[in-house]
């Protein structure tokens, strides 16, 4: 599977209003996330699944289980200042990595919503990191 390219149609997908093409993909649980790269100081897209906080959105740096953090994670770690793009609204924010006692609690509230996270985080044999993103 060419993950570049179902991120290019789940983008475009997204963007266009439309239902998401890809299978197990849906549209409300999504978002378009814009970070800056650490090596090409460029702006990145992909779309993440999130869950909503009180202070903002929650996204997990699962990287489908993989070994090793996504890129749009380190990313957010060298420079917190993103662009977040959801279907009714789009806004500049700043992401901030979970501190361990936060996280904990942030993570029992999402397994329980989205129990398939563990997995990918037993599949990953790391920690996956959590994210929230609020607006500046």
């Amino acid at each position: 599977m060419d993950i570049k390219a179902v991120n290019e149609q789940v983008i475009d997908d997204f963007r266009a209003g439309r239902e998401i093409s890809v299978d197990g993909i849906h549209r409300d649980r999504i978002v378009l996330l814009t970070t800056t790269g650490t090596r090409t100081f460029t702006p990145t897209t992909v779309p993440v699944m999130f869950t909503t906080t009180e202070r903002g959105i929650l996204v997990v740096a699962s990287n489908d289980g993989a070994e090793q953090e996504p890129q749009w994670y380190r990313n957010i770690v060298a420079d917190p200042v993103v662009h977040v793009e959801e279907p009714t609204q789009e806004y500049d924010g700043a992401g901030r990595v979970l501190a361990q006692k936060v996280r904990e609690a942030a993570w029992e509230k999402l397994i329980a919503e989205h129990p398939f996270f563990a997995d990918q985080q037993e599949k990953a044999g790391r920690e996956l990191p959590l994210v929230e993103i609020t607006k500046t």
